[in-house]
């Protein structure tokens, strides 16, 4: 029996302009009223998209956000933390070493805010961002080395970030969980880490497991959730390997597809 259904953001709930569809809205308000768990998956944080979390009326006391791809599970009303798994500043020393090499942009965040790093290339990520986070460019040498982080970031012209991926040989890639999670954004999480590993933890905490899971996502930051959920909802406009993996395709996120599959399914 589905009990929660977890949902991507950017090309899945939200439309090309960023914005929440009335029809998606409706269809999510309506399962959570009936009891369903809705719960946002994203690679931000919390207070990025405080304001979906607010128009979905995700502000009860059991309605929680899977944050920074997996690595934080916060309480929406207090902002507590449930779950919490970061990375050490001595381990984001070789992907500094590969973009320095490559010349190619980084951010890192910690759970806090973003860190441009000012020893490489200027960063697209502030540009891309949409939300209420703190930009503070910081040296690599400059960075605590007693503070975790969340994730690292490469933020370039669609075409770099190609070359720059061709460009990762095995070890490094053995090192991180990397996802081209946008045309134009990389992402370096701590190995293993993934969505899937924060609403693990989440559906634990509700005496609940993956049978019990509804996900929806369109790109390679999905593939987890969508392949262990007991029904893996991808979009018409996801990437093809998502696709092959999920067990429906609803309609793209500029056509209300959510609450297509939402409303079929829980009529």
């Amino acid at each position: 029996m589905i009990k929660m259904v977890a949902l991507d953001l950017d090309g899945t709930l939200l439309t090309s302009d960023k914005t929440i569809s009335k029809g998606n809205e409706q269809a999510l308000k309506a399962i959570h009223d009936a009891g369903v768990k809705v719960v946002l998956c994203t690679g931000r944080p919390i207070n990025a998209i405080w304001r979906f979390i607010e128009q979905l009326g995700l502000t009860e006391d059991t309605d929680y956000t899977i944050t920074f791809n997996g690595a934080l599970v916060v309480h929406n009303n207090d902002k507590a933390e449930l779950a919490k798994s970061g990375i050490e500043k001595a381990d984001l020393v070789p992907l500094h070493n590969f973009v320095k090499a490559e010349n190619a942009p980084l951010d890192i965040l910690d759970f806090q805010q973003v860190y441009p790093m000012t020893d490489l290339k200027p960063s697209m990520y502030q540009q891309q961002f949409k939300g209420n986070i703190d930009f503070v460019p910081r040296a690599f040498s400059d960075l605590s080395t007693t503070d975790e982080y969340s994730k690292a970031i490469v933020s370039d012209k669609p075409e770099l970030l190609d070359q720059y991926q061709s460009a990762i040989d095995d070890t490094l890639r053995s090192q991180y969980h990397i996802v081209r999670s946008q045309p134009q954004i990389m992402e370096f999480l701590a190995a293993g880490m993934d969505k899937v590993v924060g609403l693990k933890a989440l559906l634990a905490h509700f005496d609940m497991d993956f049978s019990n899971l509804m996900a929806f996502g369109d790109a390679e930051n999905d593939l987890g959730m969508i392949k262990n959920a007991e029904i893996g909802v991808v979009m018409e406009n996801g990437q093809d390997p998502v696709k092959q993996a999920g067990d429906v395709i609803t309609g793209n996120n500029d056509a209300d597809g959510v609450a297509q599959y939402v409303n079929h399914y829980f009529k």
